[in-house]
């Protein structure tokens, strides 16, 4: 099974793309939105996700781990085949998620081959899968409410390895950033004033 393919984009006026890897072309299938941000003759590493049935070998690929992580969770959904958790990847898997744990049905109805039903399948299944397998962003680049509580944690002296074990104990149904950084601190030992 291939896991990852670092190499070429040789052609992209289709989907699948072709990416050549040590001069053997592989048909690698991609969300529409990444198909748009690839440029032809730059190497690029793409996460695989091989699915077997039995009239096709296709490769799905995506340039991070989360979103392919994020595809996987979608295919346990009971009828979401590949190619319609690839449409649903069109979207950024952040808007995704937010749908997920918000709810949000007309987000998916609006999905070509998406009808209201599987639409609810989706947030039903993967609601509790989602809280306990999301990673949070805690890079450098984090954005929004996740980097102000970590800048917030920083300041106070803690070491980032401590922050991140704390966040990620997290409640889900922790809501504002002051919610966040009490149960933050007292995942540390702190009990805050």
């Amino acid at each position: 099974m291939i896991g990852m393919l670092t190499g070429t984009v040789a052609e992209k006026t289709h989907n699948p793309i072709i990416v050549n890897v040590g001069g053997v072309g592989y048909a690698v299938r991609v969300p529409l939105r990444l198909l748009t941000q690839l440029e032809t003759g730059r190497t690029y590493t793409f996460f695989i996700h091989t699915h077997v049935s039995d009239d096709a070998l296709d490769l799905y690929g995506f340039i991070s781990h989360d979103e392919l992580d994020l595809f996987k969770l979608l295919l346990t959904v009971s009828g979401i085949g590949p190619r319609t958790a690839t449409s649903i990847m069109d979207r950024s898997a952040s808007a995704i998620q937010t749908a997920i744990m918000t709810s949000d049905v007309d987000f998916f109805t609006t999905i070509p081959r998406l009808g209201k039903k599987n639409a609810q399948k989706i947030i039903i299944e993967l609601k509790s899968k989602l809280g306990s397998t999301k990673e949070l962003d805690l890079s450098d680049d984090a954005e929004g409410e996740t980097k102000q509580l970590l800048d917030a944690l920083l300041s106070m002296g803690f070491a980032r390895s401590e922050i991140i074990g704390a966040i990620k104990k997290l409640d889900n149904t922790d809501v504002t950033l002051e919610q966040k950084v009490r149960h933050a601190l007292k995942n540390l030992g702190r009990t805050p004033k």
